[in-house]
């Protein structure tokens, strides 16, 4: 079974919105559930699961049952952190998926989602164990000077670099165990790590599924703006 853990668990204060952002309406649409119809129209997506910020997992019900969403098996409380969140997103679903099952994570506020990048980091788990969608890093990279923060003599070829971002595809039981042992022993949770640094932190191989430049995650009143011009050239408007 493949499942897709839909992290909604933020308030999104940089939006600068009365609301969390994954709730913003868009062309009569909240942004969620735009995330949402990505996994529901995937053929090899069996099931959803919604981490859900506290106070509004009925508002997210009330949206699935209104927008045909009917892939929503479960819903999680939401942390304090992105990696509580996943955390909880992944302990809730013990018991009702197995080991060698495929669990794919994946930011609500990333909703310009292509069927392609979900099949390939789908195809790419399958066969490896575990597969994150990357894209080539494609801006030239500087190392700041340690004697004088204001210059440079270093470079890092970007060749030798990647994207990571979601969703991310691993096998549920490895997830489950990662997710243990993580939290016991404080690796990999703070600040701004998500479940692939954890995962290089405990030791483990990543491997790069495809990506897409449009996967843009919502964090700014700009990236709104640009979502709404996405909907627009694809005909489907925004309000």
């Amino acid at each position: 079974m493949n499942v897709a853990i839909v992290i909604a668990g933020g308030v999104g204060s940089r939006m600068g919105q009365e609301i969390p952002k994954q709730f913003i309406n868009v062309n009569d649409k909240p942004v969620i559930v735009y995330t949402l119809e990505a996994f529901q129209s995937h053929p090899q997506v069996d099931a959803i699961e919604v981490v859900c910020l506290d106070g509004w997992q009925d508002i997210l019900k009330a949206y699935a049952r209104q927008f045909g969403i009917s892939k929503l098996k479960w819903v999680a409380k939401g942390g304090e952190s992105g990696q509580e969140s996943i955390r909880n997103g992944v302990y809730n679903l013990e018991g009702e998926l197995a080991g060698d099952d495929i669990a794919i994570i994946h930011d609500g506020v990333r909703p310009m989602l292509d069927s392609d990048v979900i099949t390939d980091v789908i195809r790419v788990c399958e066969k490896r164990g575990n597969a994150v969608s990357s894209m080539p890093y494609n801006e030239q990279i500087f190392v700041v000077s340690e004697e004088d923060e204001s210059v440079t003599t270093e470079f890092i070829p970007r060749e030798t670099l990647r994207r990571v971002v979601t969703p991310q595809a691993y096998r549920y039981g490895t997830l489950l165990a990662a997710y243990r042992k993580a939290f016991a022993e404080g690796i990999g949770i703070n600040g701004s790590h998500y479940v692939n640094t954890m995962m290089v932190e405990l030791g483990e191989t990543l491997n790069f599924a495809a990506g897409s430049d449009k996967n843009l995650k919502l964090t700014t009143p700009e990236n709104l703006e640009t979502f709404r011009a996405y909907l627009a050239l694809n005909g489907k408007g925004g309000k």
